[in-house]
C-alpha cells in the first residue's frame, strides 16, 4: 500500500465533533532578548488576520515582556516568500505552511518535542502526526486539516436534465455536455483550477482517482507514470471541448470557488471550507449537493487529505526556543484552536479542539469519513517542495498548448534531481 494512503477511522470520529476546517511573516526581527519572535501566517480568508491579531494581543497580555510580530501572507505568494526567507537567512521564528521536511533535512527547525509541550504533542490525532514526520522524527506541528469532495449545483443539474451527481469520468463528461447545452446562459459545466494557487491539489484529485499519484509504492517519484498521462489527457479533452471555464491553466481555486458560490458553475472538486468561506457569505440558500469524487472506473473513490503545519525555526543557538514554546502552547490551547477552526471552517487535528466544538455533523460527516482513507501529498519527502512548485507552474500548460506527456516528463526531471540531491 502507498504510504500516503492512510486511515484511522476511530481517531477521525473524534475529528467530527472536533470540527470546523478552513480555506486560502517576516524577517528575523529584533529578538536579541529572546522574547520577541516573528510569526508568518498563511492567509486562508479575510478572517485570518483579525484572528491572529486578537490571539497575539491576548498572548502578549498574559505573557508580559513577550512580543510576537505578525505577517499574514496570501497562499499565492507564500512559496516565493518562504524561498526568500530561507535564501536570505531571514526565516521567521514560527511559520504556518504546507511543507516542512526540507527544513527538517537541513536542520533548520526544531523537532516537535522541542517546539511544544508534551501535553500539546500528545493531543495531535495520530493520523496527522504520522504525516508530520521526517526520518522517523516528528518535526511538523499539525495545524488544520481538510478533505476534498465533489460539489454540484442542484438547480443547474435540474435545468440540464441531470438527476444525480456523476460517479465516473464518462458521467462527468456526459453531465458537462448536458449542462453546456441546457444548463443556462453563461454557466460553466465544470470548474477546473489548474492555476498556480493549488494546481497540485486539483491534479492530485483527478490522478488518484485514476490509479495515479506522485510516487509509486516504493516511494520513488512517478510523476510521468501512464495513469497521470491518461489523467492529464482527459482533462485536456474536457478543456478543449469547452466543458470547463476558459484558461484553466491560469485559474486559481478561489476563483472557481467564488463562481460556484455565485451559482455560475455546475460542478467542482470542493473543499470542506467551501461552505464557510465562500458559499455562505454569498448565498446561504444556494441549492447544492456533496458527493464522492468521481473516478475513472466509477467504483473506487479516493479523496485528497490536506493538512497544514506550524514549524518552529531555530535561531541564535536556540535562544528563541522558550518564547516559541510559550507562543505555540498558547496557540494550541483548546479554546484558541477551536476558535480558529470554527472561524475558518477546517477539520481539527487535535483531540481537545474537536471535543470543544459542536458542528453541523450532517455537513462535516462525509468529509471526516472520507479522511479515513485519504491520500496525502508526500510532504515527508524533502523533494516535495520543488516538485510541488513545478506542478503549480507547469501542469496547467498541458490543457492549453502543451503535451501532457512532455509536461509530466519535465516535472519528473525536477523530481529526480531532488532525489539525486538527497542521495
Amino acid at each position: 500500500m502507498n504510504r500516503h494512503i492512510v486511515g484511522t477511522a476511530a481517531g477521525l470520529v473524534l475529528a467530527l465533533t472536533l470540527t470546523g476546517c478552513g480555506k486560502g511573516g517576516s524577517s528575523s526581527g529584533d529578538d536579541s532578548d529572546g522574547r520577541t519572535i516573528t510569526f508568518v501566517a498563511a492567509k486562508y480568508d479575510d478572517d485570518t488576520q483579525p484572528y491572529w491579531k486578537n490571539l497575539i494581543r491576548d498572548f502578549e497580555a498574559g505573557n508580559p515582556g513577550y512580543k510576537v510580530n505578525l505577517e499574514v501572507v496570501d497562499w499565492e505568494q507564500m512559496d516565493s516568500k518562504v524561498k526568500t526567507y530561507i535564501q536570505t537567512k531571514q526565516q521567521p521564528d514560527v511559520l504556518n505552511y504546507n511543507k516542512f521536511s526540507d527544513f527538517a533535512r537541513d536542520g533548520l527547525i526544531y523537532p516537535a518535542e522541542e517546539a511544544v509541550s508534551a501535553k500539546v504533542l500528545g493531543d495531535f490525532l495520530p493520523l496527522f502526526a504520522e504525516q508530520a514526520t521526517y526520518d522517523q522524527v516528528q518535526y511538523g506541528l499539525p495545524f488544520i486539516s481538510s478533505a476534498r469532495l465533489f460539489f454540484y449545483n442542484k438547480k443547474i443539474f435540474k435545468k440540464a436534465g441531470v438527476t444525480a451527481p456523476p460517479t465516473s469520468w464518462a458521467e462527468v463528461e456526459a453531465t458537462a455536455r448536458k449542462i453546456k447545452k441546457n444548463g443556462g446562459s453563461g454557466v460553466i459545466p465544470l470548474g477546473l483550477p489548474l492555476g498556480p494557487e493549488e494546481a497540485q491539489g486539483e491534479f492530485g484529485i483527478w490522478s488518484m482517482n485514476n490509479g495515479g499519484g506522485w510516487v509509486d509504492d516504493s516511494g520513488r517519484w512517478a510523476v510521468d507514470q501512464p495513469a497521470n498521462v491518461d489523467t492529464l489527457t482527459y482533462l485536456r479533452k474536457l478543456t478543449k471541448d469547452g466543458l470547463t471555464q476558459p484558461n484553466p491553466e491560469t485559474t486559481n481555486r478561489k476563483d472557481v470557488f467564488n463562481q460556484f458560490a455565485q451559482g455560475r458553475i455546475g460542478m467542482i472538486n470542493g473543499a470542506v471550507f467551501l461552505r464557510k468561506g465562500f458559499i455562505d457569505p454569498v448565498d446561504k440558500n444556494l441549492d447544492y449537493g456533496v458527493a464522492p469524487l468521481p473516478s475513472k472506473n466509477g467504483t473506487t473513490h479516493n479523496t485528497l487529505g490536506v493538512q497544514d503545519y506550524l514549524v518552529a525555526f531555530k535561531k541564535d543557538g536556540d535562544k528563541n526556543r522558550e518564547a516559541v514554546n510559550r507562543f505555540l502552547d498558547f496557540v494550541y490551547q483548546k479554546k484558541n484552536a477551536s476558535t480558529f477552526l470554527s472561524t475558518e471552517g477546517f477539520l481539527s487535528v487535535t483531540k481537545s479542539a474537536g471535543d470543544a466544538l459542536s458542528s453541523d455533523t450532517d455537513y462535516y460527516k462525509p468529509f471526516v469519513d472520507a479522511l479515513a482513507g485519504a491520500r496525502f501529498a508526500p510532504a515527508d519527502n524533502p523533494g516535495w517542495g520543488a516538485v510541488d512548485g513545478a506542478v503549480k507552474q507547469q501542469i496547467g500548460t498541458a490543457v492549453a498548448d502543451g503535451d501532457p506527456r512532455k509536461v509530466l516528463e519535465k516535472i519528473q526531471e525536477t523530481a529526480e534531481k531532488t532525489a539525486q540531491k538527497a542521495g
